[in-house]
């Protein structure tokens, strides 16, 4: 297994090519104001990271990655165009696989353009397969924005729109939504019962947790009002139902998501600019001919990723986690920038993964 100094010599080395690609290199503290991630992911979050406190800043959190604290740099005191690189030690938990690492390095790589997002998109994922050049490693590629554009469109209400996109990066929760909300799973036993009665509240059983009755009233008309909503029509279903079942190479892929778009044109903006990123990895030397598109591909990394996504994964090595990852995330830069907004995309790579793999190799 590599060690603590050869994994920080590798580091090094990366971030220098990161450097010479024109990335500023940056820093950011180990502990994190807890606050900024539980607005961001929730109670979740809580299950992933190491929290502490103290009694002047209040509850911490050991760096679980670098982007978050990056983004708020940016959007406070960046210039634009921005590229930044990066390497250090994050932090996280866990609870059920004692063999994975709980601290390790990243290096990191973020590029802040408004000019030309598909070319920004090409830059980033075609320097990660530069410094990965040689490792047994397949590239899988992906395209939240297309599946989030395709939510967005559907001929519903408002309130279950809402629930789907919260719910995109639960595949299995998402899923029984969507059955729902297209009339092939049944409500809950009891549901109609409750939401037919004329004062829902008449039992008598004590007042128990922490929601009080207005709000339990509000929730109970929130449901009627989803019962008495039609059904996601079987077109959109099914347009839906394929949209996440392609896997292709990309030009194929981009091929079969036009068909889709027949039943689901809201996604047609989002296509173009798959369209525009093929060719802006086909200028910068990639095989679009050989790199795997999942439409699915991303929904359950982090959720702050809103466009194109990526990963690297050792070939013959299922136990290892992904060697790199990295995506599109213009909707964080809108949460943290106090109105202002720019489009921004950036990954990590991981320096131990890379040398246990080449041992390996030898």
């Amino acid at each position: 297994m590599p060690n603590r100094s050869q994994i920080q010599a590798r580091a090094a080395m990366m971030r220098v090519r990161f450097e010479a690609a024109g990335a500023h290199v940056v820093d950011t503290p180990l502990l994190q104001p807890a606050g900024t991630l539980l607005d961001l992911y929730g109670e979740d979050i809580r299950a992933r990271a190491y929290v502490t406190s103290d009694a002047l800043r209040g509850e911490q959190m050991l760096r679980p990655d670098f982007t978050l604290p990056v983004v708020q740099m940016h959007m406070s005191e960046g210039a634009e165009p921005a590229r930044y690189t990066y390497s250090g030690e994050v932090f996280r938990r866990q609870e059920h696989d004692p063999d994975r690492a709980n601290e390790y390095i990243q290096v990191g790589y973020e590029v802040f353009d408004r000019e030309d997002p598909a070319g920004a998109d090409a830059e980033v994922f075609s320097l990660f397969a530069l410094q990965l050049r040689g490792l047994p490693l397949r590239a899988a590629t992906g395209d939240i924005g297309v599946l989030i554009a395709a939510v967005a469109g559907l001929k519903t209400t408002d309130r279950r729109k809402a629930a789907l996109m919260r719910h995109l990066w639960r595949p299995r929760r998402f899923r029984v939504l969507l059955d729902r909300y297209a009339g092939r799973k049944a409500g809950l036993e009891g549901r109609d019962a409750l939401l037919d009665a004329a004062d829902p509240l008449a039992i008598d059983v004590p007042m128990i947790g922490k929601r009080r009755a207005p709000e339990i009233l509000d929730r109970i008309e929130a449901l009627r009002e989803d019962r008495a909503a039609p059904p996601i029509s079987d077109n959109e279903l099914a347009g839906l139902e394929t949209l996440l079942n392609v896997r292709e190479t990309m030009p194929f892929a981009l091929e079969q998501l036009r068909d889709v778009a027949v039943d689901l044109p809201q996604i047609t903006p989002a296509l173009d600019r798959l369209e525009a990123r093929i060719a802006a990895l086909q200028a910068r030397g990639v095989d679009v001919n050989t790199l795997d598109f999942e439409a699915s591909y991303g929904r359950t990394s982090m959720e702050y990723y809103d466009g194109f996504v990526f990963g690297f994964y050792a070939e013959g090595r299922p136990d290892l986690p992904p060697v790199a990852t990295g995506g599109r995330y213009d909707a964080l830069t809108r949460q943290l920038g106090d109105g202002a907004e720019i489009p921004a995309i950036g990954g990590v790579i991981r320096p131990d993964l890379m040398l246990e793999i080449e041992e390996a190799a030898q």
